[in-house]
Formats: C-alpha cells, structure tokens, sequence
C-alpha cells in the first residue's frame, strides 16, 4: 500500500524528547551512533528508549546481542502492545523497541496502522527523557513518516559523495513535508575535525543555495577503528572502549542534544 506522504502524527502533539536519526544513504554508521547515543544518554542518569526503526535492515538488536522476545513486528501483527515490545538492555540500562531484519516490515503496513502506530509511540514517549528512533536509509515514505514524528532530526552522513547527494534530498523533502522538524548534521568516520567540517561545508552549502536553509553541524566523528571492534563483539563501544576517538566525540553530541 503506497502511503500518503502528509500523514505523520498532529505536529502540535508531536513530544519535543523524540529524536530521529536518519541518513540518505546506509553504511554511514546511522545504527551505531544512535545505540552509542542511547548509552551516553543513560549514563547522566537519563530514562532513554531506542527505537529501531530501520525497516528491512533492522539490527539494533544484533549490534547490541539482545534477543527481544517480542519486537515491532510482534506489535504490527497485533499480537502485543507497543508498550508490551520493550526490551530493557541491562548494560546499558536502557530500553530497546527491536524490529525485524528482512522482515520488509513497515513497507505492507497500511496508513491507519501507521497512525495507531505513532498514537502508540507518543504514549509512551512521556515515559522517557529521551526517545531516539533509528531510521532507516532512504527516502522511503515509512521512513519519512517516522521522521514527522520527532521534534529533531539528525542527518548522519560522511564524505562520500552518495552519502552527501541522498542526504540532500533527504533534508529536501523533510523540510518540505515537516517543516517543524529541528535538522542537524553529525558528519561521522570522518579523518579529523578539519575533513569534518570540510563535508559539512559541501551540505550547508547545497542547502543554503537550493532550499535556503542551513542545518547547522551538531558533531564531527572521527573515524575510529574501535567502533568496528565493539560492533564485531555485539556490545556497546561505551562499555567496550569508552575512552577511544569516537566514543569522545559521541559524547559531545550526546551533551548537545541533553542541553535542548
């Protein structure tokens, strides 16, 4: 079924904790910051739910070796409730809504299912200080929905030239359809600050020429072979190496996104 593209949740019921993740194109570490962030979050003393909304490619669960018993598709087939698919991950002492990978979950799900969906999630997004949802790669119209229904949105992206192009016209059609959507960029695996900022100038620019508009730059990520290393081992780069370049940088993020 081919979703209308206007349909997110009423933007003036939209909860100003819940925070997308987003990238235009996969592979540029959009699931494992968004688990890092979660970690950093919980660590201040903060109540944080990840949602894993990467539709197809869900991974959160395997990145984080946690084996849900129920997950969103348990949820999308009516067989539980939202609330009844949280997973607490102990060593991170924070809570996971997992999905399903290769299931092509949201993709057959119809639009009143969605909007019970976001009903769902708003509900319990008081619950937390923080709700951060993991979407998917693409412009998919599922994935934009989700995007409507945060309050913020951060656009991950690093120096390849698709990862750049997709973000683009992410941020494009985001700011079209939910203009009440506050977008930043994280430039991540990049070489060093200097290279960072150097990626985010080739964005803000698109974006200042084309749409007017210019997200301003959240963070630079260094590139650091310790984020592998942490996902290999199916644990959280916090607990794993919680001092390396990365987990630094993340942090500062982290720091960023408590202070609105």
């Amino acid at each position: 079924m081919t979703m209308e593209l206007s349909t997110p949740p009423a933007t003036a019921r939209t909860p100003n904790n819940l925070v997308a993740i987003a990238s235009g194109k996969g592979g540029v570490g959009k699931t494992w910051l968004s688990a890092t962030l979660s970690h950093l979050i919980s660590r201040s003393g903060r109540r944080v739910l990840l949602f894993d909304g990467d539709i197809g490619l869900a991974n959160v669960d395997v990145q984080l070796g946690i084996t849900p018993t129920r997950d969103l598709n348990t949820y999308m087939q009516g067989k539980a409730e939202l609330k009844d698919c949280i997973t607490q991950y102990d060593e991170g002492n924070f809570d996971v809504i997992a999905g399903r990978s290769g299931s092509g979950l949201l993709n057959n799900v119809g639009l009143d299912r969605m909007r019970q969906f976001g009903r769902d999630l708003y509900k319990i997004a008081p619950n937390y200080d923080v709700v951060l949802l993991d979407l998917g790669a693409g412009v998919e119209s599922h994935v934009r929905f989700l995007a409507g229904m945060a309050s913020r949105l951060v656009m991950v992206i690093t120096d390849e030239p698709t990862s750049l192009t997709d973000a683009y016209a992410f941020i494009k059609l985001c700011k079209r359809e939910h203009p009440h959507v506050d977008i930043q960029v994280v430039v991540n695996q990049a070489g060093n600050k200097k290279e960072g900022e150097k990626t985010y100038g080739a964005i803000s620019t698109a974006c200042a020429n084309f749409l007017r508009f210019t997200p301003p730059l959240a963070a630079v990520i260094r590139r650091d072979p310790k984020v592998k290393d942490a996902i290999r081992n199916q644990t959280s780069l916090i607990t794993r190496s919680p001092s390396t370049l990365a987990a630094t940088d993340a942090a500062a993020l982290a720091v960023k996104l408590m202070a609105k």
